[in-house]
């Protein structure tokens, strides 16, 4: 199968698994990664999701299928299929409700790119290599995805990686604020990181990634929702215990 979940205790993996391929997305890839995001999501024992690739020395994901594009490019109805399938894919993984991190050890380029930004967290390795490339297609990126992208590395980064469809370094990409961690081994550098996340509150970082949705989606002050959510938190059974772990000088134990 060319993406599945493997699960491993309160973590999953989405893996990404057609290195023949360079683990370039087909449309029946694009229509299997939402339904597999909704297991990983809707399953109360997963606290984090790692997207990966399947083996260390192979890409992240070189991005759409061009061959199978290219086939499919004259026939409007599978053009529209293909774009609903992308744009669901990027639309629901940025909004997924728990923590997601995106594991990149080789090439991260065009659609293998955009699942990377539109992931929570990049931890990248020095042989890591990022690019977004539809001028080099005569095409043009979606709005939102450029969104998520201008929201990462600001306008004038993204134009100059959209304008030049260049491939930049692990190093300059976490620079300018694509890549989040460089680590000489991103896969330990991610479980570590996970772990630390699987420590704390899962309510308190479900409530702050809708927050900062919020944000990014245009909301800039807080409303009646979030303000109740500030002040029911106080009588929830995440502060109870973190509370008394603190006052104990103990370390939480979260449900």
């Amino acid at each position: 199968m060319t993406l599945r979940l493997e699960k491993s205790g309160r973590i999953v993996h989405l893996t990404i698994d057609r290195p023949d391929k360079h683990n370039a997305f087909s449309q029946q890839m694009w229509e299997l990664f939402p339904e597999l995001l909704a297991e990983a999501m809707d399953d109360p024992a997963i606290r984090v999701m790692m997207v990966r690739a399947s083996r260390k020395d192979s890409a992240f994901s070189a991005g759409a299928d061009i061959g199978e594009f290219a086939a499919g490019a004259d026939d409007p109805e599978w053009r529209s299929r293909n774009q609903a399938a992308i744009r669901r894919v990027q639309h629901e993984l940025a909004r997924a409700p728990k923590p997601t991190i995106a594991i990149v050890d080789h090439d991260c380029i065009g659609g293998g790119c955009g699942i990377a930004i539109a992931c929570d967290i990049r931890v990248a390795g020095p042989r890591a290599r990022f690019g977004i490339t539809p001028a080099k297609l005569g095409l043009v990126y979606s709005l939102h995805d450029t969104k998520l992208l201008v929201d990462l590395v600001g306008p004038s980064q993204a134009k100059r990686i959209l304008f030049t469809g260049q491939l930049m370094s692990a190093e300059e990409a976490r620079d300018i604020g694509l890549v989040t961690i460089l680590a000489g081994d991103p896969h330990e550098e991610a479980a570590s990181l996970a772990e630390t996340m699987i420590s704390v509150s899962a309510h308190s970082q479900i409530m702050s990634k809708a927050i900062v949705r919020r944000i990014l989606d245009g909301q800039a002050d807080d409303d009646a929702e979030t303000e109740a959510q500030f002040a029911d938190a106080f009588q929830g059974e995440d502060f109870i215990r973190g509370a008394a772990a603190f006052l104990g000088k103990q370390q939480p134990e979260f449900k």
